[in-house]
């Protein structure tokens, strides 16, 4: 078949950047990777670009295509090649590129070991006979965290790195969750203090475009949440987006709405919002703002009290309660996939594919396969 690719070269040490376009005859497997390969053995050996395991592995041919994060090896170019499509292929965003499609790492390695992403000891030894043993409902909340190959697509694509260099980031965040939720850490505290400072927890922006490019499933913006969840769990909750999140809860238990007169001032403090009173009054003539005396009662409130104390008894807090609430999700999407007729990918502990938690047998797709 024949691919057409448009490359955006770029050399660091000129500053010099070109769009170059080539068509290559490929196999109908290929994948970018492949297809890249041609191209530097056939057309231009001068394009450079990483690579390694080609099997979704690795984490090294991580790019953009069309604007996008993806893996080159996990790629296939046989329908984009059908429609007559030609990919813009470039280098991966948020990170200073050396060559081509080429990214220096220094940035993400750097607070990747931020996290100190090894065990911390301290934790109670089992008998010499016997092994550390961890639930297997510990183990759920970080089996998505254990997933990451370090393939930087989350980084490229976040938001909150492109505003602020010094946030910590959705790779280093989830990898700091793959700690903070092994029973077997005893810096649990010490990471949560850490990563709720500046640039870290609650700088994230929530686009979930992390969630979106990464190829292996770790929706690392989940992770943060978690983190989230369990520092507010800890009572390390000073952040104001701490004091955000707090105040939805408490809005939403007591009244069953969101009440947007409190919020600026439960989230940032009295002497905060005085300083905004004048935006607020403007926002006030135009019907933007509802009065906050007296408050509304939603009709159903009693529900929501019913399910917040519902939680409370079966003491599911934390990122435990964020794994609960995804498998019920994700569990009534897919009873509704099969009352519906519709079949589809979903599972019961995944929102796109089957459910893949480890020690339970995985849900079968509708019409078979895993």
């Amino acid at each position: 078949m024949q691919v057409g690719l448009k490359i955006w070269r770029y050399d660091s040490t000129t500053g010099d950047r070109a769009l170059k376009e080539y068509e290559v005859d490929a196999p109908e497997e290929a994948t970018l990777l492949d297809c890249l390969d041609i191209v530097k053995d056939r057309l231009d050996g001068s394009l450079a670009y990483r690579k390694s395991c080609r099997m979704m592995i690795c984490g090294s041919c991580g790019m953009r295509m069309d604007g996008g994060a993806v893996l080159a090896c996990k790629v296939r170019m046989y329908d984009i090649s059908n429609a007559g499509h030609v990919p813009v292929i470039s280098a991966m965003g948020n990170l200073p590129i050396v060559k081509d499609l080429v990214v220096d790492m220094e940035p993400f390695w750097q607070k990747f070991k931020a996290m100190k992403p090894w065990l911390q000891p301290g934790y109670d030894q089992p008998a010499a006979d016997e092994e550390y043993v961890i639930s297997q409902e510990r183990m759920n909340v970080i089996h998505k965290e254990s997933l990451c190959i370090n393939c930087g697509c989350c980084v490229s694509e976040c938001n909150s790195m492109e505003s602020d260099p010094e946030f910590l980031g959705p790779q280093a965040l989830a990898k700091g969750m793959r700690f903070v939720g092994d029973p077997r850490d005893a810096a649990k505290t010490e990471r949560l203090d850490q990563y709720s400072a500046e640039h870290g927890i609650w700088d994230c922006t929530r686009c979930y475009f992390c969630n979106e490019r990464c190829p292996k499933g770790v929706d690392p913006r989940d992770a943060i949440a978690k983190l989230g969840a369990e520092a507010m769990k800890a009572g390390i909750d000073e952040d104001m987006g701490a004091k955000h999140a707090k105040w939805f809860v408490h809005s939403a238990k007591t009244t069953g709405w969101l009440r947007e007169t409190e919020l600026v001032p439960k989230t940032q403090g009295i002497v905060s919002s005085i300083k905004e009173m004048k935006f607020a009054m403007g926002l006030a003539v135009k019907g933007k703002v509802p009065p906050p005396f007296p408050p509304h009662v939603a009709e159903g409130v009693k529900e929501s009290r019913a399910l917040f104390e519902l939680v409370k008894e079966q003491g599911v807090d934390g990122a435990l309660g964020i794994v609960q609430g995804e498998r019920a999700l994700s569990r009534l999407e897919h009873e509704v996939g099969h009352a519906s007729g519709g079949g589809g990918d979903t599972g019961v502990g995944s929102r796109d594919q089957a459910d893949v938690t480890p020690g339970e047998r995985p849900t079968r797709k509708p019409g078979g396969g895993a």
